[in-house]
């Protein structure tokens, strides 16, 4: 396995990070069990959860597989072999304190108390914020149209000191974002710079072949901050695995459970994939094994998050960490970009 550092902290992280959002939904507790089991294996240290979780997120599996988690920490007692990351969920789930604001200090003490409970743990090493309360663009939106709808939202300071609070009291070790814009990473770090508040040590967005809005504009803020990116859907939810080729819906396959999931399958997507599938077949990869080298090799990247619900999909997956993809091969999916950017965005 390979470590990075988590921001401008001495705390190594895997560059494989295990997801977990499966886990109470499409996996069982004894094959999520599994899956984590395997991962200490290989030497993977890091594990991301979310309060939200398990998906396609419902008020029955609300918490679920911070839960399982939680159980699987009791069973091996074996707390401090994990970095662990969860989130606090964003605003407008109405199971989730009522669907209003989240990271005011009520509802951000309520969730991380919850959060540790399910957990089976007293801290968690990085709380993350799993989704802005401002309306901006994330979740699969590009430009920024929608601020005349803007309702009130937590302050960006009154978040950081209730982090700061929390982090004092060693609840949290480390406080990060995720589906941030550069507006909002920008704003946090000044903050911290200039208030003495805690600092932001990572940003969870999605990122891919298939999604590389990253590079413009957050991936600076990245690289000269130290604030890397925690890369999900780094197979644009199995799209380049190649198994949805040909129209293909394998049965227990995501995008076949759910088909109103349609962010990485649009045509621009289907075209740039059978493209990426090609040189990776021409040259001895699976587009799996293509496709996360890909996202390892950033110098933005912190961690590659990957999930799976099959456990040779996940040795495939963690086995990236070893592909070292050539300048050929990367002059060749740049073609590929320039000629169809970031089609799932």
């Amino acid at each position: 396995m390979k470590f990075k550092p988590l921001g401008n902290t001495d705390l190594q992280v895997s560059l494989i990070c295990l997801g977990t959002m499966t886990w109470g939904e499409q996996n069982t507790e004894n094959e999520a069990f599994e899956q984590m089991d395997y991962s200490i294996e290989k030497g993977v240290n890091f594990f991301d959860t979310a309060e939200y979780y398990s998906v396609k997120g419902k008020e029955k599996t609300y918490g679920a597989t911070e839960k399982i988690i939680g159980n699987w920490f009791k069973q091996k007692n074996n707390r401090e072999k994990v970095i662990l990351a969860s989130k606090v969920a964003g605003p407008d789930v109405r199971w989730i304190r009522g669907g209003g604001l989240q990271f005011n200090e009520k509802h951000f003490t309520e969730a991380l108390e919850g959060s540790l409970q399910r957990l089976q743990t007293d801290y968690i090493d990085l709380y993350q914020l799993h989704w802005p309360e401002r309306k901006t663009n994330f979740f699969g939106r590009l430009g920024y149209k929608n601020y005349k709808e803007e309702k009130e939202w937590t302050p960006f300071e009154e978040i950081l000191e209730t982090a700061k609070k929390f982090i004092d009291q060693g609840k949290i070790r480390y406080l990060g974002l995720s589906n941030e814009t550069p507006y909002g990473l920008s704003n946090y770090i000044n903050l911290s710079k200039y208030k003495n508040l805690p600092r932001v040590m990572s940003v969870q967005n999605p990122y891919s072949l298939l999604n590389r809005t990253y590079e413009v504009g957050m991936s600076e803020i990245s690289i000269r901050d130290q604030v890397g990116l925690l890369a999900y859907s780094p197979l644009a939810c199995g799209v380049l695995t190649g198994k949805y080729r040909n129209s293909k819906k394998p049965d227990g396959a995501r995008l076949t459970i759910w088909e109103d999931w349609t962010r990485y399958t649009n045509e621009r997507s289907i075209v740039a994939t059978e493209q990426y599938c090609k040189i990776a077949e021409d040259n001895g990869l699976t587009p799996t094994e293509l496709s996360l080298a890909f996202v390892n090799q950033q110098d933005f990247v912190t961690s590659n998050i990957i999930g799976a619900t099959k456990m040779d999909q996940l040795k495939e997956n963690i086995n990236s960490v070893d592909i070292e993809l050539s300048k050929e091969i990367i002059d060749e999916i740049n073609d590929v970009h320039e000629n169809n950017p970031s089609p799932a965005p």
